[in-house]
C-alpha cells in the first residue's frame, strides 16, 4: 500500500509542476512566433515590412507564411523546431546589444538564403508538379523535387527575390497596388 502511495504522490506532484512548466512554454513559444513580435526589434522591423508587402502574405489564396514558416524547421519535428528558434533567438538578441557594427540587412538576407533548404519551401508548396496551365513551371519543378546525381537544385536559386525586397507595391498575384505607408 505505502509503494502505491508514494508512487500516487510522485505523480500527482510531477504533474502539479510538469503541467504549468509545460504550459508556459507552449504560451512563450506561442506568443514569440508572430511576426509581429518579430518586428519589435529594430534590425527585423525592415523584413516585417517587406515581407508584409510579399505574395508571401498577399495571395489569391489567403494563405500567410509566417517568418517561422521559412526561417525555421516544421513545428512537427519539435527538437529541431525549438533548437532552431531558441539559437536565433539568442543570436538576435547577441547581435541587438553586443555588436558595435551595423545591421547588414542584404548580408543577412545572403546569409538565409544560403542556409534554406527545400524542405522548408515544401512544407507549404507541396503540390509542384501539377501546375495547370504551366508546363514549364511544372518540368523545371520535377528537376528539383527529382533532381539527377550532381544537378541538385534548391527553390532559392530560382526564387530568390520574392520576400524581403524593398518595395512601394504590394504584389498580389495580377494586381499591384502603391503603398507608401511603409517606410520603404
Amino acid at each position: 500500500m505505502k509503494k502505491y502511495l508514494v508512487g500516487i504522490i510522485l505523480v500527482t506532484v510531477g504533474v502539479v509542476i510538469a503541467f504549468p512548466l509545460f504550459s508556459i512554454s507552449y504560451y512563450t513559444m506561442v506568443r514569440t512566433s508572430t511576426p509581429q513580435f518579430c518586428a519589435s526589434c529594430h534590425e527585423i522591423e525592415f523584413a516585417y515590412n517587406t515581407w508584409k508587402t510579399s505574395t508571401h502574405v498577399n495571395n489569391a489564396h489567403g494563405f500567410v507564411a509566417d517568418c517561422m514558416d521559412c526561417h525555421l524547421p516544421a513545428p512537427h519535428d519539435t527538437l529541431n523546431f525549438f533548437y532552431a528558434k531558441t539559437m536565433h533567438g539568442i543570436k538576435d538578441v547577441f547581435v541587438h546589444f553586443a555588436s558595435s557594427q551595423p545591421y547588414d540587412h542584404e548580408k543577412n538576407r545572403q546569409t538565409a538564403y544560403a542556409s534554406f533548404k527545400n524542405e522548408q519551401c515544401q512544407k507549404c508548396h507541396r503540390n509542384l508538379l501539377n501546375i495547370p496551365n504551366k508546363r514549364g513551371a511544372m518540368l523545371a519543378h520535377r528537376s528539383v523535387v527529382y533532381p539527377r546525381p550532381g544537378y541538385e537544385k534548391r527553390c532559392v536559386d530560382c526564387h530568390r527575390n520574392l520576400v524581403h525586397n524593398p518595395t512601394g507595391q504590394y504584389r498580389y498575384k495580377q494586381y499591384q497596388r502603391s503603398y507608401r505607408g511603409l517606410g520603404l
